[in-house]
C-alpha cells in the first residue's frame, strides 16, 4: 500500500529537527558498544541503572543476545522482560537507530535500523508484533545520515494510522479498545544517535491524546 508524504514535520517547542548525527557507525567501528545493542529492552534499561550509579554490569545483562535457557529465565520473571529480546540480531555492519517500545504485557518493541550497504546506508524496520499492512520506509537508502526531521518524516509516513510510532495509539483509540487516559506513557522512543528524539514524540504523543480527549469528553 503507498502511503503519501507528509510535506512538512510537526514542529515541537524546543527540539532542533534539523539536528544530524556525523555517522551512525563510528562508535561500532572504533570498538565501542551502545546500549542499543543490547536486544532486550528492560536489559538495557537496568544496564543504564547501573551506569548511573557507577556500577559494572554482569555480563550477560548487557550481552546482544541471551542464550535460549538463559532467556526462558529471564522472561520467567515477568512477560514484560521479553521485549526485544526475539527480535532479530542487528546484521552485520548495522546499528539500531530508533527503539518504539510498548508497554504492553510483553513489551513489544519496534526497531529501526541502519546499515552499510556500498557507499550508501540502507534502512529496515522491525516490529516484534508486525501490523497487518507493514511497513514502507522513505528513503530506503541514503548518503549520509538523516537530519532528524527527515528521520520523524520517515517514521510518521512508514504505516497507516498514524505511523510507527503514533499507530498503536490511534489504532487503540479509533477502536475503542482503551480510552486516552490508559494510553498515556504507552509508547516510548529513543535513540542513541538522536538525543532529543524521545521528548518529540512524548510531546507529539501528549497533544494527539489532549487532542482526542477534548474531542472526545
Amino acid at each position: 500500500m503507498k502511503r503519501t508524504r507528509q510535506p512538512a514535520v510537526e514542529e515541537v517547542e524546543g527540539i532542533d529537527l534539523d539536528f544530524t548525527p556525523n555517522d551512525y557507525f563510528g562508535a561500532h567501528d572504533g570498538g565501542e558498544r551502545l546500549p542499543s545493542d543490547i536486544q532486550g529492552q528492560a536489559r538495557r534499561e537496568l544496564a543504564r541503572s547501573y551506569a548511573a550509579k557507577g556500577m559494572d554490569p554482569p555480563k550477560w545483562l548487557v550481552a546482544p543476545e541471551l542464550p535460549e535457557a538463559l532467556r526462558r529465565e529471564w522472561g520467567a520473571i515477568h512477560p514484560s522482560f521479553m521485549g526485544g529480546e526475539y527480535l532479530p540480531p542487528v546484521e552485520e555492519r548495522e546499528v539500531e537507530i530508533v527503539r518504539i517500545s510498548l508497554a504492553s504485557t510483553t513489551g513489544d518493541t519496534i526497531s529501526l535500523r541502519a546499515r552499510r550497504q556500498g557507499k550508501r546506508i540502507a534502512y529496515r524496520i522491525i516490529d516484534e508484533n508486525p501490523t497487518e499492512d507493514g511497513y514502507e520506509l522513505e528513503p530506503k537508502t541514503s548518503v549520509a545520515p538523516l537530519s532528524m526531521r527527515r528521520l520523524v518524516n520517515m517514521l510518521d509516513c512508514a504505516c497507516i494510522r498514524g505511523g510507527a510510532v503514533l499507530a498503536t495509539v490511534v489504532w487503540n483509540l479509533e477502536d475503542h479498545v482503551c480510552n486516552a487516559d490508559r494510553m498515556r506513557g504507552f509508547v516510548s522512543v529513543e535513540s542513541d544517535f538522536y538525543p532529543q528524539l524521545g521528548e518529540y514524540y512524548e510531546a507529539r504523543l501528549t497533544r494527539c491524546l489532549d487532542a482526542w480527549e477534548a474531542e472526545h469528553p
